[in-house]
């Protein structure tokens, strides 16, 4: 199971291409985060603003949107990036280029190795993009625990399945989703606040978790 969901992580990461990343911060943060998700980015933003620290590593990094946008608590953060597609580490470091990142390629739900620990780890809009099933995807917060420092939180956001009764899409909302999952690029179609909940409380401390929308936002410390 887990070969076949590493296989299915790198189809879901192929799709994003210089040419998607260039129109991915209009198409996905501001008209589907708007008019499907029924979650504006600007409270995202305000959520990363929350809880970013000067010491952060964020995985699943699309474009930088948001570590583009976020106060940092320092003017000198250090930032570390983690993700498969190496278009998404390139875009997103580039924005990024002021606080020179420190860029790291690798599969969240393989293991991996990284030389140092993190007072904040953020994985926005990630879990939902991952194949499997919200309890087989828990896996990634078994990698990414350790590298926490001790009070360190861990915090994202992801957009739960339409068969969820955690949420009530609306039609363009439950035609991208079927369509997301037909083609790899999700894989949330069973995913509930439930099961994340339960695998957060498996791992972490102080668990939080709000529905904004289809968007379930979640934080929890070490």
């Amino acid at each position: 199971m887990r070969q076949s969901n590493a296989a299915n992580a790198e189809a879901g990461a192929a799709i994003y291409t210089r040419q998607t990343l260039a129109g991915y911060d209009l198409v996905a943060l501001k008209v589907s985060n708007t008019l499907a998700w029924k979650c504006p980015s600007s409270l995202i933003l305000d959520f990363y603003n929350q809880h970013i620290t000067a010491n952060h590593l964020d995985v699943g990094v699309g474009t930088g949107y948001f570590l583009d946008k976020c106060r940092f608590p320092s003017s000198k953060p250090d930032i570390h990036l983690l993700d498969l597609n190496p278009h998404s580490l390139k875009a997103t470091a580039d924005r990024l280029r002021r606080y020179e990142p420190t860029t790291h390629r690798a599969n969240v739900l393989e293991p991996f190795k990284l030389n140092a620990r993190f007072d904040s780890i953020a994985l926005n809009y990630l879990l939902h993009c991952l194949p499997g099933t919200m309890q087989s995807k828990s896996v990634v917060f078994d990698h990414l625990k350790p590298l926490l420092n001790p009070g360190g939180v861990i915090f994202g956001t992801t957009i739960l399945g339409a068969d969820s009764h955690d949420i009530r899409p609306n039609v363009l909302a439950r035609s991208l989703m079927r369509l997301y999952n037909s083609r790899g690029v999700f894989g949330n179609a069973h995913d509930t606040l439930a099961d994340l909940e339960r695998n957060l409380k498996a791992n972490f401390r102080d668990v939080s978790t709000q529905i904004v929308g289809c968007v379930a936002f979640f934080s929890g410390r070490v």
